[in-house]
Parts: C-alpha cells; structure tokens; sequence
C-alpha cells in the first residue's frame, strides 16, 4: 500500500501508529526528531506524513514550513499530531499547509479515516 513517515518523540506513540498503520497494509518509517523527518521524507519519498508538533531539534512546525517549502513535498498529505489541543497550534499548522490535524488522545478510527481521506 503506502508507505507512511512517522514522527514522534515518543517510542510508544510510534509504536502505537505502526501497529495501527500496518494492520492496513501500509510500510511505516519511524523518525523521532523534525531533523530526522527532512533526511527521511527525502530518502523514504513517502506518500504521508504523520508529523508530532512538539519534537526536539526542530518542532513540527518548522519541520512543516520547511517541507512546504520545498516543491518536492509541497503536496505531500501531512497530518499533524499534538497533545496541546490549542486553537492556536492547530490555527498555525493549517497556516503552514497542514492537511488534517489530530489531537493525542485519538481513536484509532479517527486516524484511520484521516489516512484513508489523504491517501484515497
């Protein structure tokens, strides 16, 4: 199927997002850092990000803007993740070209028709 950049700082949420995104069929590529997720969207050339808003090294955010800057990912299907839940994060992901936004914690479910929406 396709194959999906995970980005979170956390193992067990990659983990979790793994779980979830294999039993669908689909290649997942574990980053852990906004550094990570620029060096692999260019080796992995996946075909959706699934991208943490707060990382270390560089957030989500700038991760976003640099990836929206770039002609080669400017339509990759991006959804963003956080735990914040602040109109103001998700406000300033949408700015930044965000396709959908999930705030943790999520039902599986949700992911899931957000993927199948991006990919479809």
């Amino acid at each position: 199927m396709a194959t999906i950049l995970v980005a979170d700082d956390h193992a067990g949420m990659q983990r979790m997002l793994e779980y979830i995104l294999t039993r669908l069929g689909h290649h997942i590529v574990r980053v852990g850092s906004g550094v990570e997720v620029l060096r692999q969207a260019e080796e992995a050339q996946p075909d959706l990000l699934i991208l943490d808003l707060a990382m270390p090294e560089m957030d989500g955010l700038a991760a976003l803007h640099e990836l929206r800057g770039d002609e080669r990912f400017r339509e990759l299907p991006i959804i963003m993740l956080t735990a914040s839940g602040l109109e103001r994060d998700e406000r300033a992901a949408r700015a930044e070209g965000v396709d959908a936004f999930l705030t943790k914690p999520f039902r599986s479910r949700e992911l899931v028709e957000k993927v199948d929406q991006l990919l479809g």
